[in-house]
């Protein structure tokens, strides 16, 4: 089934390699987008229920400090504003509790739900060089291979030199099948040849990787459309999912990245990567909202269980925690 493998709630793996140190905690992997944006929104939040325009004002300069961009926080300041009850008699506790269940809301995008499927289920991953994007794919195979699933991943980066090398170290790694060619190659027959082999290994997941690079748009669309074309000869619904993979500590750049990507394939899901690595998070807001594309996984750090399964509420809660963790 397409929702036992790609739906959400999935639970983190229940082994570890021995030399993997433990999963970072929401917590932990927010803390400085929760420290910046969190703290500010408690504070400001906690002061005044009627949001003035001074309070408002500040509410505003902290979201876009933070990178959840102007069309997103406008929405929500006025959401929130057109939300509360009676301004006057509100209490801190209920505004800030009130915005958290937007916030919420705002991130938890549905994910399409799909029947039965032949195997392979094909997930296809792209983004621009230099956000993450084979490191995720390693670590998702990772991921799925803990939940129980066959992984062969299909090295479909045929331009970027160190691409293929780069996924045979995380397909070693994982213990998963890598089919490859030589640099240069045509990467839909790379892809190709990876469906046919995953057939025919009797694999539930193909996990291909695809070549970044958006400032040649024309190029890529020609190239991603192929991709999906010579699969479908093999597989007619084929791909399954489309994940782009962005990088948080790109902030609103990531936003346009996306939107970029969003017109020259049919995107349905978003991995954040690097969210430990910036306090303007705030970027996931905005790409959720803007986009009405699902975040799938959020990077929190650098270990191979760091790129965690998203869930709303947990990351929404450790947004706004008023606790530290170390």
């Amino acid at each position: 089934m397409l929702s036992r493998i790609f739906g959400k709630s999935q639970n983190s793996p229940t082994e570890k390699p021995d030399s993997e140190a433990p999963a970072k905690s929401w917590k932990a992997g927010l803390r400085a987008t929760s420290q910046r944006l969190g703290l500010g929104l408690r504070q400001l939040l906690g002061r005044s229920a009627t949001l003035e325009s001074d309070t408002r004002e500040e509410l505003e300069d902290l979201l876009l400090g933070a990178d959840v961009g102007i069309e997103t926080t406008t929405y929500l300041l006025d959401e929130l504003q057109s939300r509360l009850q009676n301004p006057q008699q509100d209490q801190p506790a209920e505004i800030i509790n009130l915005f958290r269940q937007l916030l919420v809301e705002v991130m938890d995008q549905p994910v399409p739900e799909a029947g039965e499927i032949a195997k392979p289920q094909v997930l296809m991953v792209v983004g621009v060089n230099g956000v993450g994007k084979t490191t995720s794919i390693g670590k998702l195979a990772y991921h799925f291979k803990n939940q129980g699933q066959s992984v062969m991943l299909a090295a479909g980066d045929t331009f970027r030199a160190a691409a293929t090398e780069q996924l045979q170290t995380w397909a070693e790694r994982t213990d998963s099948p890598l089919v490859s060619q030589r640099q240069g190659a045509d990467a839909a027959s790379v892809i190709f040849d990876a469906l046919n082999s995953a057939k025919a290994r009797d694999i539930d997941l193909l996990i291909a990787d695809t070549a970044g690079r958006l400032q040649n748009k024309a190029h890529l669309m020609e190239e991603l459309g192929k991709v999906v074309r010579v699969m479908q000869k093999i597989q007619p619904d084929a791909p399954h999912e489309v994940w782009l993979v962005v990088d948080a500590t790109t902030g609103q750049n990531a936003l346009s990245q996306a939107r970029e990507f969003a017109k020259i394939a049919p995107l349905t899901g978003l991995i954040i990567t690097k969210m430990d690595g910036t306090a303007k998070g705030g970027v996931m807001l905005a790409l959720a909202h803007q986009l009405k594309l699902p975040v799938r996984y959020l990077g929190l750090g650098e270990g191979i269980e760091d790129l965690r399964p998203f869930d709303a509420t947990d990351v929404i809660d450790a947004l706004l925690s008023a606790e530290d963790e170390n």
